[in-house]
């Protein structure tokens, strides 16, 4: 697992929990964004595509004289 995703993912997790909080006793809109936020970190923590390294198709191929 990527440390940096890990930090990323895990920070705005907690910044989007502590504005839903905080929403109850400000605005709405608050909670807007710290939904927006939430979601956004759960992506990012659990997103395990960006880890593949993918494989150059043009050097599979016999024929690929330089």
């Amino acid at each position: 697992m990527n440390i940096s995703r890990l930090i990323f993912g895990a920070v705005f997790f907690i910044v989007g929990m502590l504005l839903i909080v905080l929403a109850f006793f400000t605005a709405w809109l608050v909670g807007i964004y710290g939904i927006i936020l939430l979601i956004l970190g759960v992506v990012i923590f659990f997103n395990k595509k960006e880890d593949k390294i993918e494989q150059r198709k043009d050097l599979n191929k016999k024929g690929n004289k330089k």
